[in-house]
C-alpha cells in the first residue's frame, strides 16, 4: 500500500489563509440543481398524492414490493422481536448507553418562570413540549443505532407527546439493532418509509403518516435538500454535512491516540474531514508517519485514505494561542483538545459543536456513550448551531399578565409608540386601558 499523502501545513507560509479556504470548503453539501428538482418533484407528489405516492416511491428506491401503504409500519411486536435477537453484549451496550444519554439531558429540562415587575404586571414564560416530533433514521448504506438514542431521548426527556420515526429497509431488510434501539428509546410509530418521500410524509402528512411540528435526524444528499425545502412548513434541526473533527495538540498526548480519533472521523465516508493543529513540528511528523503505518491495518482503509488525502491536513501553528485561533475559525463539529491542560484553553474555544477535555476524552466515547447527543452542527455552523438537545423539543411562549394600574401607566410609553409608527388603532387600544378618550 502507498504511504499516505496527508497535507501538512503551516500558518507562516503567505497563503495559508486561502490553503485553509479550499480545505474547508465543501461543494458535495449544496444540493445540486437535479438533485434539486428530483426532490421537488417527490415532496410534490407525496403532497398531492398521499399514500399511494409513498408506496410507489417505496418500492422503486428501496426495491420492495409493498401492495398496501398500512405495511409501510412497523408494529410494536416487531420491535420487540428484534430486540429479543439481539445479542446480549451489545443489547446491554444500547441499554446502556440509552441510561447515560437520559441521565445527561434530564438536566437541560427547562421551568416555565415568572415575576411581578414594580407595577404589580406579571411577565414570564412557558415552557411547552412539542406535541409530535419526525425523526428520520438512515437505514440504507450505514444504519446507526446510537442516533435513534441520541435522537429520540432528548425528545422523549422534554416530554413529546408522540415520536414518529421513519427509517427505510431497502430490500425487505431491517437493521436489527436499529429497531430494539428504537423500542428501548420509546419511539411511539415507526414506518419502513426513507428518503426525500419520508421527509414529505412528515411535514404534510398522508393517510398512513401523522404530521409533525419537527423533523430530526441524519440522511442523506436527498434527505438534507427535503428537509431544506420543507422548512417553514415544520420546524427542523440542521441541515447537517459530513462529519469533521479537529485535533488541537501540545505534543503531550501519545501520537498514536491521535492517529487514530483522526482515522475514526475519517472512517465515515471519503466527505468527512480530520484536521489536526499543533505548534511542534516534529510531534507533527510521528502523528504522519504513525498514521501511515497504522492505515493498512484498518478494515476501512480505502475510506480512509480518501478522507484524508482529499480533505484531512496536519497544520503547524505558531503556538498554542493561534490554535485556538484557527479552530475557532473551523468552527468544527468535534473539537478535541489534546493538551496537558485544557482549562488554560476552553474559556477561548468560541465555536465548537462539542468540546472533548484531555486525552482520555475521546470523540467516540461522546459518539456513543457520555450522555451529550452526537448530533451535532457541521460544515462551520457551530458559529451559530448548537448540539441536538432537549430545548430542540420545547416550545418558549411568552405570559403577559397586566394589573390596572401597569397597563394605565405604560399606555403612556405605548400611546405615543404606536402613533410614530402611524398605527392609530394600536394606539387606541392603548388608550383605552388608560382612561384616556
Amino acid at each position: 500500500m502507498n504511504p499516505l499523502d496527508l497535507p501538512v501545513l503551516s500558518t507562516v507560509e503567505d497563503d495559508f489563509s486561502a490553503q485553509l479556504d479550499r480545505l474547508l470548503d465543501w461543494q458535495d453539501g449544496e444540493a445540486s440543481a437535479g438533485i434539486e428538482l428530483a426532490v421537488r418533484e417527490i415532496v410534490q407528489t407525496v403532497r398531492e398524492r398521499g399514500d399511494e405516492a409513498l408506496v410507489e416511491y417505496t418500492n422503486r428506491f428501496d426495491r420492495r414490493q409493498v401492495d398496501a401503504a398500512h405495511n409501510l409500519e412497523i408494529g410494536t411486536e416487531r420491535l420487540e422481536e428484534a430486540v429479543s435477537r439481539v445479542p446480549v453484549d451489545q443489547l446491554r451496550a444500547l441499554q446502556g448507553a440509552a441510561e447515560r444519554i437520559r441521565n445527561y439531558h434530564e438536566y437541560q429540562k427547562e421551568s416555565s418562570w415568572s415575576f411581578t415587575d414594580p407595577l404589580g404586571n406579571e411577565l414570564g414564560q412557558k415552557i411547552t413540549p412539542l406535541e409530535r416530533v419526525g425523526v428520520y433514521v438512515p437505514g440504507g448504506q450505514a444504519s446507526y443505532p446510537s442516533s435513534v438514542l441520541m435522537t429520540l431521548i432528548p425528545a422523549a426527556v422534554a416530554g413529546v407527546d408522540e415520536l414518529i420515526v421513519l427509517v427505510p429497509t431497502p430490500d425487505d431488510r431491517a437493521n436489527d439493532l436499529v429497531l430494539a434501539a428504537l423500542h428501548i428509546a420509546g419511539a411511539h410509530r415507526v414506518f419502513s418509509i426513507g428518503g426525500a418521500q419520508a421527509v414529505a410524509a412528515l411535514a404534510y402528512g398522508t393517510g398512513l403518516v401523522p404530521r409533525v411540528d419537527k423533523i430530526v435526524g441524519p440522511g442523506g444528499a436527498y434527505v438534507a435538500e427535503a428537509k431544506r425545502q420543507v422548512f417553514g412548513h415544520v420546524g427542523i434541526d440542521i441541515i447537517a454535512g459530513p462529519s469533521e473533527i479537529l485535533v488541537v495538540a501540545d505534543g503531550s498526548t501519545d501520537p498514536e491516540w491521535v492517529a487514530m480519533d483522526l482515522f475514526s472521523q475519517a472512517e465515515h465516508d471519503a466527505a468527512a474531514q480530520s484536521i489536526m493543529l499543533c505548534p511542534d513540528r516534529a510531534y507533527i511528523e510521528k502523528v504522519r508517519d504513525l498514521m501511515s503505518d497504522r492505515l493498512p491495518q484498518m478494515v476501512r482503509a480505502d475510506i480512509i485514505r480518501a478522507s484524508l488525502e482529499g480533505r484531512g491536513a496536519l497544520i503547524q501553528t505558531r503556538d498554542m494561542s493561534e490554535a485556538i485561533t484557527v479552530a475557532n475559525r473551523i468552527a468544527p463539529e468535534h473539537l478535541e483538545l489534546h493538551v496537558s491542560n485544557p482549562d488554560d484553553l476552553i474559556d477561548d474555544v468560541r465555536h465548537a459543536g462539542a468540546i472533548f477535555c484531555g486525552a482520555h476524552s475521546g470523540e467516540t466515547l461522546g459518539d456513543y456513550v457520555a450522555g451529550p447527543s452526537h448530533v451535532l452542527p457541521t460544515f462551520g455552523t457551530a458559529r451559530f448551531g448548537s448540539p441536538l438537545g432537549v430545548y430542540d423539543f420545547v416550545k418558549r411562549s411568552s405570559v403577559i399578565r397586566m394589573s390596572p394600574a401597569g397597563a394605565a401607566e405604560l399606555a403612556d410609553i405605548a400611546v405615543p409608540l404606536a402613533e410614530a409608527e402611524g398605527l392609530h388603532a394600536h394606539a387606541r387600544a392603548a388608550a383605552v386601558r388608560a382612561g384616556q378618550s
